[in-house]
């Protein structure tokens, strides 16, 4: 691998299992094993010691920032923010997620009001000063953040994008006070003061609990003779330890990311770049549409806590195979989003008391009855009948038939969430194919396909460590966005040409890598608009691209909103300039040296009766076998249900390629 030694190793952490792809010497190696929810570096390094590896490199997709701002379990933190604007985090947009609920619940803002406080400093709108910052106020205000008990501080003024002076007034005292420090000039220099203000807060709450976790993984890896860390984030590139704990609300989508691009990749590998991912692991499902390109919007949402930053376009629901069924008190079935996650995990893993998506697939005889991860990891299928007990009950006590109830709520759960990115995005989803990855993913498959009428499924060679892979192959990447406010039109390029030329700068400067491509963007509307779209350039040195620049907003307008008005003048918001470095490793070439395993039958429940299924192992199959359904294929990291109806056969790649007979 180069630089970075001989051995790459691609990690996803998981809310039940940790997946590990490993290169070495020209070799493959797959590794899954239990996550370690209190510590997830716990099983990272676990995993390193099962596998007897030092890695040259470990490329590490992350769920630390995501799970501390859903558990809320982040730092103490406080805000300065200019004086008047201090409850911003309260006020916010005032947007309502169900305009119908009467009584709607907002989440409590991650900063209490005592730990909020003001700067009387002031910036007009170009950034000149209207107040200066005092010394002696600035010291006053982060003695006071001390004293209120705060471990980290976020600074967001107003107009800081335009002058980042008075923010920056703040960063040596605090740091000098032990506190962690967050600037808005910094992580999200971009007008609009909610999501600024939101997104360097979420940035302070998380900073010093991604820095810690991260500095505990550098050293058991230095322990183990290991090489570089890098951490992805969530626009599917990778980052330094560094900037990840200095830029930690730039991870929140890690893990998701990472499947997208990994699964994309793989895709067009095998000829389909229209495509749309189906990544269902152990807690959540995670779906996106690439149509020719991976997704990507400017902002997202955790826990109802907005962020701006660059991220892959996923949408998540609850459901995933520890997702626990349940009866309300009305007696109608839910699924979901609550999960048995990797500890005590389902009845089936032998300690769990709850009845979940895996068991559901387990009453139906869906699963290997030599168990998970190639028998290593035995399932209790008695357990997992009792465990059924408590919803069977509206079933009439028949077990086999909650347990497909289970499944078909669930499967309607995730159909929703592939409506969201396709259907309700104007998108055909017969146009598209399926591709399903994740420890469950292959197990729904069909049955999802068959709910939003794609005609085709492609299950990866390796399909429960896609996150993993796409991981291990991502490149090193730094986006720097700035707010300019200015019309797209002839007279404006110079100063935009100038705008553009420092983000570059900004981004390659982060990132401190010789050689690093740059690439730009631009936040566009029509003037009057509250809302942009983000359009890109084929460079910034001619005038020509910035009127294909415009014509590629209508183009997208239209596609997007099905209107455009070609005479309204534009209005561009914001530049961006993504510096990337390519040092990722490809997907590596399939290999069918494993010896032949014979096939047997086993019984599965399918459409209510029991049926005989092929049970398959993944490793006896080469390019051009196939399959009919009912049809069981096993590996160690999933298990894929070729549905009746439904036919598979082997690509040259080594993929399983779906369809319906």
């Amino acid at each position: 691998m180069g630089e970075h030694g001989p051995a790459l190793l691609g990690v996803d952490v998981g809310g039940t299992f940790t997946d590990f792809v490993l290169w070495r010497d020209g070799v493959v190696e797959l590794h899954k094993r239990p996550s370690t929810p209190d510590d997830p570096s716990r099983a990272v390094l676990a995993g390193i010691d099962e596998m007897g590896v030092a890695p040259g490199l470990v490329v590490h997709g992350s769920t630390v920032a995501t799970n501390t701002v859903i558990q809320r379990r982040g730092a103490r933190t406080a805000l300065v923010a200019t004086e008047g604007m201090r409850d911003l985090l309260i006020i916010g947009r005032q947007t309502r997620p169900d305009i119908y609920d009467l009584e709607p619940v907002t989440p409590d803002p991650l900063v209490p009001a005592e730990r909020r406080l003001e700067l009387s400093a002031r910036l007009r709108p170009d950034g000149s000063v209207e107040r200066p910052a005092g010394d002696a106020e600035v010291r006053a205000l982060v003695r006071a953040a001390v004293e209120a008990g705060a471990d980290a501080l976020a600074v967001s003024l107003l107009y800081a994008y335009a002058n980042a002076e008075h923010e920056q007034r703040f960063e040596a005292l605090a740091a000098e006070a032990g506190l962690y420090v967050s600037l808005s000039s910094r992580v999200s220099p971009e007008y609009r003061e909610v999501e600024r203000t939101a997104t360097t807060v979420l940035n302070a709450y998380v900073g010093p609990v991604m820095s810690a976790y991260l500095a505990r993984l550098e050293a058991g890896l230095a322990e183990r003779g290991a090489g570089t860390l890098r951490v992805v984030q969530s626009d599917g590139g990778s980052a330094t330890p560094q900037r990840a704990s200095a830029l930690p609300v730039a991870t929140l989508l890690s893990g998701p990311a990472a499947g997208v691009a990994g699964a994309f990749q793989i895709a067009r590998q095998a000829g389909f770049d229209r495509i749309i991912t189906f990544d269902m692991g152990g807690t959540s499902t995670d779906v996106a549409l690439c149509d020719g390109a991976l997704p990507a919007r400017a902002d997202i949402e955790v826990a109802g806590l907005p962020a701006r930053t660059p991220a892959v376009d996923v949408h998540t629901v609850g459901a995933g195979g520890g997702s626990i069924a349940r009866l309300d008190a009305g007696g109608a079935l839910h699924v979901g989003p609550q999960s048995a996650g990797a500890d005590p995990g389902p009845a089936a893993y032998g300690r769990g008391e709850d009845f979940t998506i895996t068991d559901a697939n387990l009453v139906l005889g869906r699963l290997p009855p030599a168990g998970l991860l190639g028998g290593a990891m035995a399932l209790d299928a008695a357990r997992s009948r009792r465990a059924a007990e408590s919803v069977a009950s509206a079933f009439g006590g028949d077990v086999e038939q909650a347990a497909r109830a289970v499944l078909d709520v669930a499967v309607a759960n995730m159909e929703r969430a592939l409506r969201v990115v396709s259907v309700q995005r104007g998108f055909d989803p017969r146009e598209f194919t399926l591709v399903a990855f994740g420890g469950a993913g292959p197990l729904h498959a069909c049955a999802l396909a068959e709910a939003v009428d794609v005609p085709r499924v492609l299950v990866p060679m390796a399909p429960g460590v896609i996150a993993a892979l796409g991981a291990a192959g991502s490149d090193l990447t730094a986006t720097f966005a700035r707010s300019v406010l200015l019309p797209l039109e002839v007279s404006s390029n110079a100063a935009l040409r100038d705008a553009l030329a420092d983000a570059g700068r900004e981004a390659a400067a982060q990132l401190d890598r010789p050689g690093a491509e740059v690439q730009w963007a631009l936040d566009v509307r029509y003037l009057g608009q509250s809302y942009e779209l983000t359009v890109e350039l084929d460079g910034i040195d001619s005038d020509e691209s910035f009127g294909r620049a415009a014509a590629d907003f209508h183009a997208l307008h239209e596609a997007r909103f099905a209107h455009r008005d070609d005479a309204a003048p534009l209005e561009v918001v914001n530049v961006r300039a993504t510096a990337r470095a390519a040092t990722g490793a490809t997907a590596p070439e399939p290999s069918f040296g494993g010896e032949p395993v014979d096939a047997v039958s086993v019984e599965a429940w399918f459409d209510g009766e029991a049926r005989q299924a092929l049970l398959v192992e993944r490793a006896s199959l080469r390019p051009g076998d196939h399959l009919d359904g009912p049809a069981l294929v096993s590996q160690l990291d999933s298990t894929t249900v070729i549905a009746p109806g439904w036919a598979a056969t082997v690509d040259a790649q080594g993929n399983l390629v779906l369809e319906r007979r």
